[in-house]
């Protein structure tokens, strides 16, 4: 699953991990996130995600 980076602060979601603080497992890829999660560390929205290299 491909890792994205977020335009804002360099936060990287990475699937592999999930997002703990915000009570998402292990294994959700980027695409299946909530339409309504936000960057764990600055706030914006999936929006501001871009698929990182």
């Amino acid at each position: 699953m491909k890792k994205y980076i977020c335009d804002a602060c360099g936060y990287i979601y990475d699937p592999a991990e999930g997002d703990s603080d915000g009570n998402i497992p292990a294994g959700t890829a980027f695409e299946d996130l909530p339409s309504d999660w936000v960057c764990p560390v600055c706030g914006v929205g999936k929006d501001s995600f871009s698929p990182a290299d």
